[in-house]
């Protein structure tokens, strides 16, 4: 090589040496340049046990969803109230004055075709109490009591004159085919419970979904943290490497090139550690947003401080008894079953409004008349004036075709609930079958990484010993303490990739409350 190249070649990494050196000087570390712990921020620490509680009490879409079950409760009440009784009362007050055509019995007028007309001067009172009620078997009644007084003006030769006058009125309409009995009465009754049933396992599930996330999340920031000590830690390596090279390099046994590619690999490391914090700050905000603070607690700076550490121990798994119950808790079964029911009262209730109208009509009464408001009552229930009847009144459409569309319609209905119950148990016992193996899996992720990290560790010991005695470079350590930060990485995600595997499967199987010894009321 010419003797003028080597030297400009030794000028330049000369050049770039002290370029480096005063980014990265001697007496520097990484930890003597962190940014200070920023102004007002606060340490929280928190258990995940305090995280799912506080999910459970303020998270909104928990919260949400309750609302919504309360509200499909109030169906259930708008339903029943269709079989409250309706009293009603009615006052009225009349007055007709009448020219007569002719003279009425009993009266002193003009002779029939002379003179001019009579009036008939009539003043009426009445006051009208009327009870209505829809009964369970389909049948309505109408209890209605009306006394009045009518009083007419002149010399009219009534028995009594103001007359008081009542009427008390029982009827009752029967259906006997279409909308008869408590069971096809009660279908919209049913059918609202139904509605609430479900709308409680859609709030179970929504339960169940927002305790696994927060699960998910929370493990997540553990792997943030731990990431963020293997970052610091190859980090620390790096600097020690280069501390070491520089002392060489000044000592006149090792080339320049050396200190710069362990202050290249120092740069890179400490760009690790600025991106594994922010990884840090923003699963900490996403596991805050999922316990719901207020818009003030969320723009503080709070540094969360996870006091449960994972699992590492595996745990005894019966795949059978894992499905079989996830096939009896998990929530979207028990609302694909509810919608079934409800299907079958549909169907039902669509069948019965195939048949012809026919209902039984009953009515009787008792009337009342007398001088004053006390004679009136007591003739009115003396028992001596009474009426009743009874008859049948059919009717049917011709054709019907109202009533056969919407039967055809709820049968097809109950064939698609029951269609959907048939591929939610196939999803289910799939989604079992995989959550099983991710467990199993992850588990033995964790042997493997750990088997791999610690051969990491002793062929960067073994690296640096040749390197130590001349027989290896520094590129070479640089690799190896990379593959090392690799494989303690590795090991850490498949510790937290357990511990969420663990979470999904409880999800899967529709325990997560029993891990925490919490029952929804």
């Amino acid at each position: 090589m010419p003797t003028h190249y080597r030297i400009a070649r030794s000028l330049a990494l000369s050049g770039a040496l002290l370029l480096l050196t005063m980014v990265f000087p001697e007496t520097s570390t990484w930890s003597a340049n962190q940014p200070e712990k920023p102004v007002g921020e606060r340490r929280e620490a928190i258990s995940l046990a305090d995280a799912v509680l506080r999910a459970l009490q303020y998270n909104l879409d928990v919260s949400l969803s309750r609302q919504t079950k309360e509200i499909r409760l109030t169906d259930i009440i708008f339903e029943q109230a269709k079989f409250d009784p309706l009293l009603s009362l009615n006052g009225q007050y009349n007055r007709s004055v009448s020219p007569l055509n002719r003279p009425v019995l009993g009266f002193g007028g003009n002779v029939v075709g002379t003179g001019e007309p009579e009036g008939f001067d009539q003043n009426a009172t009445q006051v009208t109490l009327d009870v209505t009620q829809n009964l369970l078997t389909g049948a309505n009644y109408d209890l209605n009591f009306s006394p009045s007084r009518v009083f007419v003006a002149g010399n009219p030769q009534f028995l009594f004159n103001p007359g008081y006058q009542s009427g008390l009125v029982f009827t009752l309409t029967q259906p006997l085919l279409r909308n008869f009995g408590t069971e096809v009465n009660r279908s919209f009754i049913r059918i609202a419970q139904n509605n609430a049933k479900v709308e409680e396992h859609v709030f179970f599930d929504r339960v169940l979904t927002v305790i696994t996330t927060v699960e998910q999340t929370y493990w997540e920031v553990q792997f943030a943290n731990d990431n963020l000590k293997v970052a610091q830690a190859a980090l620390k390596a790096a600097e020690e490497l280069l501390a070491t090279n520089r002392a060489k390099a000044k000592a006149g046994v090792m080339a320049i090139v050396e200190v710069l590619q362990a202050e290249s690999a120092v740069a890179s490391r400490v760009e690790q550690v600025l991106l594994a914090e922010k990884a840090i700050r923003d699963q900490e905000d996403q596991l805050r947003r999922l316990l719901s603070p207020s818009e003030e607690e969320l723009r503080q700076d709070v540094k969360l401080a996870l006091v449960d550490q994972p699992l590492q121990t595996l745990e005894a798994i019966s795949l059978e008894e894992t499905i079989d119950a996830a096939l009896q808790l998990r929530p979207e079964l028990l609302q694909a079953n509810k919608n079934i029911e409800t299907s079958e009262l549909n169907i039902k209730f669509a069948k019965n409004q195939l048949l012809p109208n026919l209902s039984f009509q009953g009515t009787s009464g008792l009337t009342g008349l007398g001088d004053n408001w006390g004679g009136m009552i007591n003739n009115n229930f003396s028992g001596d004036f009474y009426n009743y009847g009874a008859g049948l009144v059919l009717s049917y459409p011709l054709g019907n075709r109202s009533a056969f569309s919407q039967y055809n319609k709820r049968q097809l209905e109950a064939r698609n609930a029951q269609a959907s119950l048939q591929s939610l148990r196939q999803q289910v016992i799939v989604g079992v079958r995989e959550a099983v193996r991710r467990v199993q899996t992850d588990f033995k992720r964790i042997e493997t990484t750990r088997s791999a990290r610690i051969m990491s560790e002793k062929q960067l010991q073994a690296e640096q010993e040749r390197l130590n005695v001349g027989l290896s470079t520094t590129r070479f350590v640089l690799d190896f303490q990379r593959d090392l930060a690799i494989a303690r990485g590795n090991e850490f995600r498949a510790i937290v990739d357990y511990n969420k595997s663990l979470s999904n499967l409880a999800r899967q199987k529709a325990t997560t409350l029993e891990r925490y010894h919490l029952e929804l009321q």
